[in-house]
């Protein structure tokens, strides 16, 4: 894959036999964060992400004498970061992370199964990690924009597809790259790569529909004043508040529990099952997956103490909520601190 961007070329290649540190860390520096995300697209976890892009840079180092800069370092750490993902799957006991077990059935009334740690729950991914990516500009062959290409929706869709196919869609569809370059990555040839794509597309379809808005860089002021409506509905403790920006076929999931809610009657119903739980309530606007969200806190009855209790993604569509994913305890409260979220909300 061509790079004219490649930070390390003007330091003397070709010719230079080695990576030395400095350059090393200049090309860290420059693709750190599009490899994280890369990986996170790949594996469905921030936290494997994060793991995974640490690993990438470490084979790198230990491997920077193969590297003679006739090709673009950026392919060459792709192509270890998408091995790394590929052996990381193989090892886990599941190959993909959801947002909804497959084949269950939405839920009417409360919810009573509690949390499902056996499950791996499809994580979001903060807004802090996504600007000034280098796949903002993907090649001239890619099909999605990078943003789209971070929704929650499409990021649960891919986790769908068996892991080469997602490696081939990522690397071709997302990133740009021609069957040619991602069958000398992945092994095969440009024919097997595209029979994958092809067969890795159907999939998609099935599952991923691209009848929302695309996905803007700064929110529209019709999403942010949703969003802000959507935050005083909870602060005010107003449900009814809440439920009417919903749409009429909104859609409800909140990892890790597996029971989730379809219709606004429905998603209703629920959270007045459960809505008083607790005394009170904050809410912190974020980003995650390049869609708004907002870390909300809930005032214990008992102990009077603020606790994180949830952090949730919204999609909006035509002036209201077409779905929320609502990451609620455990799960909730330990993805705080990447949303750079405090432990206790500011109570004026």
């Amino acid at each position: 894959m061509t790079d004219a961007s490649d930070p390390i070329k003007p330091l003397g290649w070709p010719g230079r036999p080695a990576l030395d540190r400095l350059a090393f860390e200049r090309l860290s520096v420059a693709h750190r964060r599009e490899l994280k995300l890369h990986c996170y697209r790949m594996m469905g976890s921030l936290n494997e992400a994060e793991d995974l892009v640490q690993e990438t840079f470490l084979k790198a180092w230990r491997a920077r004498l193969q590297f003679d800069g006739r090709g673009s370092a950026r392919g060459w750490l792709y192509a270890i970061a998408t091995k790394s993902c590929l052996n990381a799957i193989k090892a886990r006991s599941s190959a993909r992370r959801i947002l909804e077990q497959p084949g269950r059935p939405f839920s009417e009334g409360g919810a009573t199964g509690g949390p499902t740690a056996e499950l791996a729950w499809l994580e979001p991914y903060p807004d802090a990690e996504l600007p000034d990516i280098a796949d903002d500009r993907p090649g001239p062959e890619a099909r999605y924009e990078a943003r789209e290409a971070v929704r929650l929706a499409f990021v649960a869709a891919i986790q769908l597809l068996p892991p080469r196919q997602r490696a081939a869609l990522l690397l071709c569809d997302v990133l740009g790259w021609s069957a040619i370059e991602t069958a000398q990555l992945l092994g095969g040839t440009p024919a097997s790569i595209n029979s994958a794509l092809q067969r890795a597309r159907a999939t998609l379809g099935g599952h991923y529909t691209r009848d929302l808005p695309p996905r803007r860089s700064e929110p529209s002021s019709d999403e942010g004043l949703l969003v802000e409506r959507y935050m005083q509905a909870w602060q005010a403790n107003n449900l009814d508040g809440l439920v009417d920006l919903l749409r009429e076929e909104a859609v409800y999931h909140m990892p890790p529990w597996r029971e989730w809610y379809f219709g606004r009657p429905s998603i209703g119903a629920f959270l007045g099952s459960v809505w008083g739980n607790f005394a009170g309530y904050r809410a912190v606007a974020v980003g995650a997956n390049a869609q708004p969200a907002v870390g909300v806190y809930a005032l214990g009855r008992e102990d009077s103490k603020w606790r994180p209790h949830s952090l949730q993604v919204i999609e909006a569509a035509d002036g209201k909520i077409a779905s929320l994913t609502i990451y609620v305890p455990p799960l909730g409260p330990a993805l705080f601190a990447a949303f750079g979220l405090p432990p206790e909300p500011f109570v004026p």
